[in-house]
């Protein structure tokens, strides 16, 4: 292990908004903050948003910026890259940003019923070998995950280069009459675009933009559905 990398995680361990439960806290039982993030964590009653699969945490903290009367949790499994959301949240002293490190397996050990507003999903692999859909983030087997602890008309956004993932959620949405408020296949070239689809960046926007590629953008709403239904669609493979 790099040295680099045992320096962030020796200073996560000082960040008060990383979340870092061991494996045997969180297995087949539930976390102290599970129903609490408001009231024990940020202190307050204000809307709570999920980034799921944050990376280095771009979204999750330039979300907290522009909309400072929510908060926002971003999840990832990596600690080395949480590292740098953390400690701009720390540096910055952001309130109402946090981060969780665990594995979005595990995400209901952490939320009760209710207690998130919204789910953002950046730039996640779009898990494209043979047999892998059920790992895509929007899949049956996570939208379940997240409606149970969504709120009833809850939002799912989806923000990716891959064209491929994005029409296989909305194929995923449409198969389980999920109402679809937006679908984008190239947001840059949509007028008038909201701050948290044009003013946020992540390290991997970045780099596809540099390379040509089109973001595509889907947000659809929950509807107060607990099960779904894998759609009978596979997008062209091509498409990544």
């Amino acid at each position: 292990m790099g040295k680099n990398k045992l320096m962030r995680f020796a200073e996560n361990e000082t960040f008060r908004c990383l979340v870092q439960p061991e494996f045997d806290d969180i297995f087949g039982k539930d976390h102290p903050l599970k129903g609490r993030w408001r009231r024990d964590f940020f202190g307050n009653d204000n809307p709570v948003v999920l980034e799921l699969g944050c990376g280095k945490g771009e979204y999750t903290v330039g979300l907290s910026r522009i909309y400072p009367d929510c908060n926002f949790i971003g999840v990832d499994i990596k600690g080395a890259r949480m590292w740098r959301g953390a400690k701009t949240v720390t540096e910055e002293g952001i309130s109402n940003a946090a981060f969780l490190r665990t594995r979005i397996e595990f995400i209901t050990s952490f939320f009760a019923p209710g207690e998130v507003d919204e789910v953002w999903i950046t730039f996640a692999d779009p898990q494209l070998k043979p047999g892998r859909a059920k790992k895509r983030l929007t899949s049956p087997f996570f939208l379940e995950r997240y409606a149970s602890f969504m709120k009833e008309d809850g939002a799912i956004n989806l923000k990716t280069d891959s064209l491929h993932l994005h029409l296989y959620s909305k194929a995923v949405a449409e198969a389980n009459a999920l109402p679809v408020v937006t679908a984008l296949t190239d947001i840059y070239n949509e007028p008038g675009l909201p701050r948290e689809l044009s003013d946020i960046k992540t390290t991997y926007e970045t780099r596809f933009l540099g390379e040509g590629k089109p973001i595509t953008y889907l947000r659809f709403t929950l509807n107060g559905k607990k099960q779904f239904e894998a759609p009978d669609f596979e997008p062209d493979m091509q498409l990544g």
